[in-house]
């Protein structure tokens, strides 16, 4: 099992862009602002050959019973049982601070391995206040600079005394391709958005069956884009909570854009993105911004209706939904609507199976010959206008790939198509060989011409 160290401190101190620097890349949100983290973030991380997980957490603060910053305080504290040992950062430009006494107390309580960072350490200014985290009485503190990166050689051997012995290659030397097993059990990407309050968090807690996310009746609560991973019978999932998106002229301050640009990130990487919505606030303006969102990164889409429980339904309320989906949704026609309660849990499977089905269509190939058979009846149905008193040849049609299903039509005057034929084509497209709810890619290109470089 992989040794795994939990990044605790005060807010500001400097937790997330250390958590960026050992992992290599910018997974948590940095900002000069206090308390950007929120929920805790897991991420592989490596300081020279030494390999372990590290969890960023929220900023320890005092905080009353039933507030966030209580809400913030046990996800860090379920983060210090989880963990192995303990990275217990202070700043120490602002020197040692009667909070950090505080908290050093809780991290001293845990009983875990702990290793003291004095971060922002760079310069004189810095230097002073490492000297003061003696008084911590958790050991020799380390200086350090997480945005310039000095000190980490210094960590670097603190650490690896604290780690357990390293596992070599074995896999690698046994001949093992990764890519080999991932292939037998990919892992589906998810992607959960929305807009704020629609019940993104408390979702994907009931699908885990524990408190992984913090949830609570504020808006906006989730910053980040945290991603989680889930086995549901027998296949395996990697979640992604998101920020709520709103409309884009409500967005001003720094820190909203950063979560909302974190948020559109997880939508590009996703396989299948579930927008959830307000069942008592059916397709609003945003849901429908955030749906064409979807369609053209080219994602497989599924319509999660969530607090179902607290709607006043009838016997085909959800139908009704559906006729709602098709009618304001026609570039991702057929896409699944779910009726779900991320409080109750009910609904759930439901929606996993519409993820699972939504994810194979999304990878479906069409054979060549059902497909020219299928273009030649519905080019002979209903044949391509003619353009200035001329026709339009098309010749045939490929399967250029999946992930999603997108195809080339050769033909004459590529650019005289018009829009409407093209979409009669998808759409027959996808009544024809089952496609629902997936963006449908549609290239015509022209055939070269044999003749065309002759005098």
């Amino acid at each position: 099992m992989t040794f795994t160290i939990a990044i605790v401190g005060r807010p500001n101190v400097g937790k997330s862009t250390l958590f960026n620097r050992l992992v290599g890349k910018r997974l948590a949100l940095v900002d000069d602002l206090p308390g950007v983290t929120r929920d805790r973030r897991h991420g592989e991380a490596s300081l020279g050959k030494l390999k372990f997980n590290i969890i960023d957490t929220a900023g320890l603060e005092e905080s009353t019973p039933d507030s966030l910053a209580r809400r913030m305080l046990d996800q860090t504290k379920a983060a210090l049982v989880e963990a192995d040992a303990i990275f217990f950062l202070i700043d120490s430009r602002a020197g040692l601070l009667p909070a950090d006494r505080a908290f050093a107390d809780l991290v001293r309580k845990s009983g875990k391995p702990t290793i003291v960072l004095a971060n922002k350490a760079e310069g004189k200014a810095g230097s002073a206040g490492a000297l003061e985290a003696y008084a911590l009485g958790l050991g020799e503190p380390v200086a350090i600079s997480a945005e310039h990166g000095e000190g980490l050689a210094d960590l670097h051997e603190v650490l690896a005394k604290l780690l357990p012995d390293q596992p070599g290659d074995e896999d690698d030397r046994a001949g093992i391709d990764s890519k080999d097993l991932d292939s037998k059990d990919r892992t589906i990407r998810v992607a959960i958005v929305g807009r704020p309050n629609a019940g993104k968090s408390t979702l994907i807690n009931r699908l885990l069956g524990e408190d992984r996310m913090l949830t609570g009746p504020e808006a906006g609560i989730t910053r980040d884009a945290i991603a989680v991973e889930l086995r549901w019978r027998g296949k395996s999932f990697l979640v992604h909570d998101t920020a709520g998106l709103r409309k884009r002229a409500r967005i001003d301050e720094k820190l909203e854009k950063l979560s909302v640009s974190d948020a559109i990130n997880a939508v590009k990487f996703a396989d299948v993105v579930v927008l959830l919505m307000d069942a008592a606030a059916d397709f609003e303006e945003q849901d429908l911004r955030i749906a064409d969102l979807v369609e053209r990164e080219g994602r497989a889409l599924v319509i999660g209706m969530n607090k179902w429980d607290l709607k006043e339904t009838g016997r085909h309320a959800i139908g009704k939904v559906r006729e709602e989906a098709a009618h304001w949704l026609p570039q991702v026609k057929g896409a699944a609507v779910v009726a779900v309660s991320g409080l109750t849990g009910e609904g759930l499977d439901k929606l996993m199976q519409a993820i699972v089905d939504a994810y194979a269509v999304w990878n479906k190939r069409v054979p060549t010959a059902a497909l020219n058979r299928w273009f030649e009846e519905a080019t002979s149905a209903n044949p391509p206008p003619a353009a200035s008193g001329r026709r339009l040849r098309l010749n045939y049609i490929t399967q250029a790939k999946a992930r999603p299903p997108s195809f080339i039509i050769f033909c004459t005057r590529a650019d005289a198509v018009p829009e409407a034929y093209k979409r009669y084509l998808v759409n027959s497209l996808r009544e024809a060989f089952d496609l629902p709810g997936t963006p449908i890619r549609l290239t015509l290109r022209e055939k070269d011409n044999p003749y065309a470089k002759r005098k």
